[in-house]
């Protein structure tokens, strides 16, 4: 048998404790090793459960769950997955969770009974074997560092998903002013983009807006593809405009990474593509096709991923040109678009 995914649940209702064990251990490789009401039960399991993942709900009484995931991952990182009713309606508090290292949230169904509700959260426990967690989110760290950058005539194409919150937060911390066009898509819920581009903008020196159609792309500014509806490209023959163009799933997203980035690759324009931290495939094709049309290509190393599985898969096809750290990301975006630089 494979080795089991140790989970701790933090949820103040013995009732929900319950259905957490319950619906989680469908999956035969999660396995259910303690459960807490509040963080100072949650402190003393964790020491004597030692879980691979925790689970953990906002309200709480005593201390609530940001505040307590924030102390946790200053002293003992580790992935937790936030599952709370609070994570769709008050979109806030998921951005602040994943800012602050959560690995992911999920919305608590409204059916305690129904097993495909919750498979989601299955697959999010998965996910959280190849996340290293040991390092801390940083922010700011990078602001103004490329603020000599000279702008040239390329228009940039990024794709995240799990842990793109944390990722597109530094990378943008760095852009200057006058950043080269840039262009978005991270897989997240259509109720998270709008309050997602604000934080994203607050925390840059470039305008960071949620994309709209036919807005054309104009240097010092950042699109962010809404979530949902609708998928991202790139279009226009004699300037680049945006495009939301409604379509089935592709690679499993709407929107979706690779119809960004092929968009990008067919366009014509001298461009540079990123793929960043996630889960799955989503973006291997169209960076692929970004590089055979003659785009430079990057992708975020293993080390710094919360999730190296959209970057690997990219990186094992032929699609990555080099792979970076997070912390190099947007000086790297900088040298290859800066007006000196070639191709």
């Amino acid at each position: 048998m494979r080795e089991q995914i140790r989970v701790l649940v933090i949820d103040d209702s013995r009732t929900m404790q319950a259905i957490l064990k319950f619906q989680l251990e469908q999956d035969p490789g999660i396995k259910v090793v303690g459960m807490a009401a509040n963080p100072l039960a949650a402190r003393e399991a964790i020491n004597a459960t030692k879980p691979d993942v925790l689970t953990l709900d906002i309200n709480m009484p005593g201390m609530g769950g940001l505040e307590f995931l924030d102390r946790l991952m200053k002293i003992h990182p580790m992935p937790v997955v936030i599952v709370s009713s609070l994570v769709n309606k008050y979109s806030e508090v998921a951005l602040d969770a994943l800012t602050l290292g959560a690995f992911d949230c999920f919305l608590k169904p409204v059916s305690a009974t129904d097993a495909t509700a919750y498979d989601e959260l299955r697959s999010k426990i998965r996910a959280t074997k190849s996340s290293p967690l040991s390092r801390q989110p940083q922010h700011n760290t990078e602001r103004g560092k490329n603020s000599d950058y000279v702008p040239g005539e390329h228009i940039v194409a990024l794709g995240a998903s799990t842990g793109g919150v944390d990722a597109l937060l530094q990378i943008l911390a760095a852009y200057p002013r006058n950043c080269p066009p840039t262009v978005i898509t991270q897989h997240m819920p259509k109720s998270f983009t709008k309050t997602f581009a604000k934080r994203l903008d607050e925390n840059s020196d470039a305008v960071v807006e949620e994309a709209r159609n036919g807005v054309q792309l104009k240097t010092g500014t950042v699109y962010l593809a809404p979530g949902g509806d609708a998928h991202l490209e790139v279009t226009g023959r004699t300037k680049p405009l945006c495009r939301l163009r409604e379509g089935e799933l592709v690679s499993g997203h709407r929107p979706s990474v690779d119809v960004l980035f092929r968009s990008v690759a067919r366009s014509g324009r001298k461009a540079v593509g990123v793929i960043l931290t996630g889960m799955g495939d989503d973006g291997t094709q169209g960076l692929l096709e970004m590089r055979n049309a003659g785009a430079r290509t990057l992708g975020q190393d293993k080390s710094s991923c919360l999730v190296y599985g959209m970057p690997r898969v990219a990186f094992e096809a032929g699609a990555v040109e080099k792979q970076v750290p997070l912390a190099k990301v947007s000086t790297e975006i900088m040298r290859l678009t800066s007006k000196s630089a070639a191709g």
